[in-house]
C-alpha cells in the first residue's frame, strides 16, 4: 500500500495504462504542459509525448466528438471535461454518438471511452464551475456513470473504466483532490464497475452517499456513535450500473433510509435510490425515506453561502435522530 491523494491516485492510473496499451491517451483542455487544472495530469506530458497527452483548444464538443471517433477505430481515449458543468457542451456526443453506436453497429464495433471530469462544490468556484450534474445523465443507456469517494476508489475505478469497452463517465470532486488521502494498493489494481461498498457498518439507518458527501456521512457517524445511534454508511461508487443488492439488504436490515448528495434534491441521485427502494424493500422500512441535497438554486460564490448550500454532517445528525424518534 501506498498513501496518495485522491489526485496522484488518479494520475497513477492514468501513468500506468499509458505505459501498459499504445491505444491509451489523454485528451483535454490544459492537460499538457499546465498539467490538467487541478494538477491530474501533471508530469504525464513529459513521459508520453504529446502524441499521447494531448492539449486541445477550448471546444468540448469537438474534443468529446474526435475522442468518439477514435475509441470506435480502436483507440481507448481518456478525456478530460474540465469542469462537470461544460458537460452539457458534450452532451450530444456522449449521448448520442458514443451510448448509442455499440447497439446500432452490434460486435463490430466497441467505444472504449472514458470521459473523466471535476465536479461539486468546496472550491468557492459559483454556479458555472461547481455543478454536480450526474443525474442528468442517469437516462442515457449504453452509459456508465462512476463517482468515487477514496484515493483507492479512484484508482481502482479509473484502472476499470480505461479497461471497458463502453463509454465511462467518470466524475472526480474536485475539494478531495488534494485534502483527502489514503492507502492504495501499489501495482495492477482495479475495482468492478457495479460493484458498492459499505464504509462503515451499522444497525439503525442506511445512509447512501456520493464523493464528498460520503465524507460528511462519516463524520455524522462517528459522532452520532457516541449518542448510541449507528449508521451505516454505504458508497455506491458506480451509479450506473448500480449495485441495488448491496442497498437493500443494507435497509432490511436497518429499515430506515437517508441518501445525501450534493446536486439538488429535484430529481437527483438519491430520488432514484428512494424509489428502488420503495419498490423493492418496502416492506422493511419502519419510516419514510429521507432525502439530503442541496437546494433547487443556483450555487453561490460567497463563501458564508456556500458553506450553506451544501448538506453537512450536522443536517445528518439531525435528520437521523429524528427518524429514530
Amino acid at each position: 500500500m501506498e498513501n496518495m491523494t485522491y489526485a496522484e491516485a488518479l494520475r497513477a492510473s492514468m501513468r500506468k495504462a499509458l505505459a501498459e496499451d499504445e491505444n491509451v491517451f489523454l485528451i483535454g483542455e490544459d492537460i499538457g504542459k499546465y498539467g490538467g487544472c487541478y494538477g491530474v495530469t501533471a508530469g504525464l506530458v513529459e513521459e508520453f509525448g504529446e502524441e499521447r497527452v494531448i492539449d486541445t483548444p477550448i471546444s468540448e464538443l469537438a474534443i468529446t466528438g474526435a475522442s468518439v471517433g477514435a475509441a470506435m477505430q480502436g483507440k481507448r481515449p481518456v478525456v478530460e471535461i474540465m469542469y462537470a458543468d461544460f458537460l452539457t457542451v458534450a452532451a450530444d456526443q456522449i449521448i448520442n454518438q458514443a451510448c448509442k453506436m455499440r447497439y446500432i453497429m452490434g460486435k463490430e464495433v466497441k467505444v472504449p471511452l472514458v470521459v473523466r471530469t471535476a465536479y461539486g462544490g468546496g472550491g468557492r468556484y459559483s454556479f458555472n464551475h461547481s455543478q454536480s450534474p450526474e443525474a442528468m445523465f442517469m437516462n442515457a443507456p449504453g452509459l456508465t456513470i462512476l463517482m468515487p469517494s477514496t484515493p483507492a476508489d479512484a484508482k481502482g475505478l479509473m484502472t476499470a473504466a480505461i479497461r471497458s469497452n463502453n463509454p465511462v463517465l467518470f466524475f472526480e470532486q474536485k475539494y478531495l483532490y488534494k485534502t483527502v488521502s489514503g492507502p492504495v494498493p501499489e501495482g495492477d489494481y482495479e475495482i468492478p464497475i457495479g460493484k458498492g461498498d459499505v464504509k462503515r457498518e451499522g444497525q439503525d439507518i442506511t445512509v447512501v452517499a456520493t464523493g464528498w458527501m460520503v465524507h460528511r456521512a462519516l463524520e455524522a457517524a462517528k459522532r452520532l456513535e457516541q449518542e448510541g445511534i449507528s449508521l451505516e454508511v454505504i458508497d455506491p461508487r458506480t451509479l450506473k450500473p448500480l449495485d441495488e443488492e448491496l442497498i437493500l439488504s443494507s435497509v432490511r436490515k436497518t429499515g430506515r433510509l437517508i441518501t445525501m448528495h450534493e446536486a439538488s434534491l429535484t430529481g437527483g441521485f438519491g430520488a432514484e435510490i428512494c424509489a428502488i427502494v420503495t419498490e423493492k424493500a418496502f416492506d422493511s422500512l419502519k419510516k419514510p425515506v429521507c432525502r439530503l441535497a442541496a437546494p433547487d438554486s443556483i450555487i453561490p460564490f460567497a463563501p458564508n453561502l456556500e458553506d450553506q448550500y451544501y448538506p453537512t454532517a450536522v443536517e445528518l445528525e439531525a435528520a437521523a435522530r429524528e427518524m429514530l424518534q
